[in-house]
Parts: structure tokens; sequence; C-alpha cells
């Protein structure tokens, strides 16, 4: 069984470096992996001409191998190489090849072109030969395949060393995903990614892709009470948190209210509204979780009412105006917390826990940590990450999730899934899967309102 993770280039030598520890050779790993991806590019060529451009290290040396195999399948295949190998592991490589290799790309013609010059180690900008090689070749190509990483892309960031680097039709990852697979802008420039098992043994404390999730349906004797109430505390911005509710009564929970702040309207036979004091709907024994911060405001009334929702104990989702409004010391201790910051949210954030650190990964773990609650940082790569260190990184959902609203709803839905008795953890994880497969099913150019009540849609496939 293929263990799904997410590793960085440390983690990755060192899980590969157990595999030698266990008595397989580096060359016999190397045979595996480029066996198995060479499978991958046949399929792909399908009779097409291959060229194979090789890096003096062992990525070079998987091309090698790689080569001799598609030869043996009987397609045409030439190799590239601007430099000698420099390990043995490569050498043996390039000597199972034993036919003609070019250093420059010169008269080199193909339909089907690969990169093996560089992968996943790489740590600084192609030298101006490499890049002009790497380019020249991919623009002389129908076809454009990596492996494990296209050369020019930072394995454990998904930033672009060079510029104008090509774009691939597929990239094929070694053994276990790199964080770059996920994030932009790296990702935008690798096409259809597929995984290649290596016998890459599970890593602890790894980060993990976002699953479909597992929800079951209702019991037999359920009522709205065991399916969980959730309360929205709305603001002076009443739109936001009706159309948090919409999604809410949507993602399985039983009850949904919106405390409102003004009078309540009634328009909507479905939801359940209140106006008035906030202290009989928090305190009432029935609900299981809130969430605040849709539509809220930023004022006294507002804080007011946020710092109403975090003393009543009961887990809660922050969202938007709570998380700019949210100071250390409002924090109850131990209290089951998801906030759903976009960027400019979670650096206000950071400023305000005295949080230190770059990338919207690495400052969502920190944040995590130092806040002791769990961080659903929102965006085109979006990353769940949790106190405890656990990490979830999400594939990409479709772009026109950008619009405004999509946020509300995402809170909606963590609320619904907390409600009905999820951990902020996987309530997070249940709520950006459910989010982004309804924005597929919604298609092109949908309103919030629509992708709202496409979460049904959504939520019958995790039954």
């Amino acid at each position: 069984m293929t263990v799904e993770q997410i590793l960085t280039v440390e983690q990755m030598r060192a899980a590969e470096q157990r595999i030698f520890d266990a008595g397989t050779p580096v060359f016999d790993l190397m045979q595996l992996a480029s066996g198995r991806a060479s499978e991958w590019v046949r399929r792909i060529a399908a009779g097409r001409r291959v060229t194979i451009l090789c890096g003096p290290g062992n990525n070079g040396g998987d091309g090698y191998v790689m080569a001799h195999r598609l030869s043996e399948a009987g397609l045409k295949v030439q190799v590239v190489a601007p430099d000698p190998p420099k390990t043995d592991a490569a050498q043996k490589a390039r000597d199972l090849w034993g036919k003609s290799v070019v250093s420059s790309g010169g008269e080199v013609q193909g339909e089907v072109f690969v990169d093996c010059l560089f992968g996943s180690g790489l740590t600084r900008p192609l030298s101006a030969a490499h890049f002009l090689l790497l380019r020249d070749l991919s623009e002389r190509h129908q076809f454009r395949i990596a492996l494990d990483m296209p050369s020019g892309i930072a394995s454990d960031t998904g930033a672009l060393l060079n510029e104008k680097l090509p774009r691939f039709d597929a990239t094929l990852a070694l053994g276990a995903w790199k964080f770059a697979h996920f994030m932009l802008p790296g990702r935008n420039k690798m096409g259809v990614q597929r995984l290649v098992p290596i016998g890459v043994e599970a890593v602890d404390g790894a980060a993990e892709p976002l699953r479909k999730p597992n929800i079951s349906a209702p019991a037999s004797d359920a009522h709205k009470y065991t399916r969980g109430l959730g309360v929205i505390v709305g603001g002076a911005m009443p739109g936001a948190g009706r159309l948090a509710a919409e999604a809410a009564m949507r993602g399985g929970a039983g009850y949904i209210k919106l405390a409102r702040q003004g009078e309540a309207t009634g328009d909507n036979p479905a939801l359940v509204e209140t106006s008035g004091d906030l202290e009989p709907v928090l305190d009432d024994k029935r609900t299981r979780a809130v969430l605040v911060g849709p539509g809220l405001g930023r004022d006294e009334k507002a804080t007011a009412r946020l710092t109403a929702a975090i003393s009543s104990g009961k887990p809660l989702v922050l969202d938007a105006d709570a998380l700019m409004l949210l100071k250390p010391d409002m924090l109850g201790e131990n209290q089951p917390i998801l906030a759903t910051p976009h960027d400019g949210e979670l650096e206000a954030l950071c400023k305000s826990f005295a949080v230190i650190a770059e990338g919207r990964r690495e400052r969502a773990l920190a944040l995590a940590r130092a806040a002791n609650i769990v961080v659903l940082a929102k965006g085109p790569d979006t990353v769940i990450a949790a106190p405890d260190g656990r990490l979830r990184l999400a594939r990409p959902a479709p772009s026109w999730l950008s619009v405004a609203g999509s946020g509300d709803v995402l809170a909606g839905i963590a609320l619904s899934r907390l409600a009905n008795g999820a951990d902020p953890f996987h309530a997070a994880c249940e709520a950006v899967w459910l989010h982004g497969e309804a924005a597929r099913h919604c298609g092109p150019a949908f309103t919030p309102l629509q992708l709202a009540h496409s979460v049904p849609t959504a939520l019958t496939k995790c039954l």
C-alpha cells in the first residue's frame, strides 16, 4: 500500500537512507524508481520519440535508467547530458544506457521531453547554460514531463529559482509528495501530477495531502440536537452571517441559529434567528459550536460579541472580523478553536501573537502552536495546521472560488462539521474538502449562495 505523505528534502533523504540501511543498494533503488516512472512516460509517449535531459546527480541517473527501459520497450530515445555523472549510481546508470549521449540540444529532435536535470534537492538558480538548455529543449518538444520536480523549483517552498521556467504537462513524484507539488507558484508549472511508489515508509510527523472525508449519515434515532446545534454570532453586516448560515444548514448539523445584532427578520423559514442578549443562546447546553466573525464589524459592540462567544467556552470557529479583533489574552485555556484566516488576516494574527515566520505553511504552524488553536490558512494553496504539528495541504480547488462570500460559506461549513461532533482539525479538513467539491459542482462563475446550496451534493460524495 502506498503511503501518501508530503516530505521535505531532508525527510526524503532520511527516508531513502533507511531503505539503503535495510540493504537496498542506491543503484537498485534507482532502477526501481526509474522503471516505474518509465511506465508513465511510455504511456504518455505512445510510440513518439523521447528526449531525456540528464543532470550529473542521481536524478540524472534516473534519466539514464529510464532511457534504457524505454529503448528496450521499442521507443526511439535520445539522451542529452551537459555534464558527466558525479555519483557512482549515476555512472552505473549511464553505463547501463550504453548508447550515445550528446552534451547540447543542437539538432536533437523529439516529441516528448523528460526533465531529469536536477531533482528535488535544488536550492539555487540554474546556471545560465543549464537554464537555456532546459528552455530550448522544452520549447522544441510537444509534450513535457518532469521527473520528481521540474528543474528550477525549490522543493520545500514551491519558489521559482529562475524566471520564465517552462511549464510541464506532467510531473512524476518519486517516493513521496514534496511541498512544491502543492504550493504556488511552483505547482502551476507541473501539470498533471502522479506519485511513483518506491517503498518509502511512513515518516513520523510528515505532512499529508487533504483527502476526501468519510462522513456518516445520521443514526436511525438521530434528532436535531444529536446532530448538533450551531450558533452564528451576527454583527453589524447581516449578509455575511446569513450566507454562512445557508452553508451551515447544508453541512450536516441538525440545527443552526443566527444570533443577529439587530432585529430578526424571519424571512427565511428554514433559518432560526434570534436577537438581543447573546447569553441565552450561548449558554444553552445544547449549543455545540459557535461561529463568530462574518459580518461582525470591528467596533466596541463587535469586540463585546466576540468576547461573549469566547467566554462561552464552546468550540469556536473564528473568521473574518473576529480574527482582526482577536488578542492573545482573550483566549480561554484549552478551548477548541478553529481560525480561518486569509493571508492578510494570518499576517495580523501573527503580529498579535508575536509569531515570526515566512510563508503560509510556516506561519500557520507557528501560529497554531503559539495560540494553541487549529489554523485553516485559506487561499489558492490552503494549509491546515494543528498545535501538535499535524499539517494537511489541500489540492487545488476551482479558481472560481475567488469571489466575495466564498470565505463565509467555508466558515459556515466548518461550523456545521464542528457542531456535528468533529474536533477543530477534522472539521477544518472536512470543510475545505466540501468547499472545493461544492465549487466543482457549481461550474464557472457562481455566486456564494449557489456555492452554499451545492454543499449537499459535495456531502453526498463522502457518505
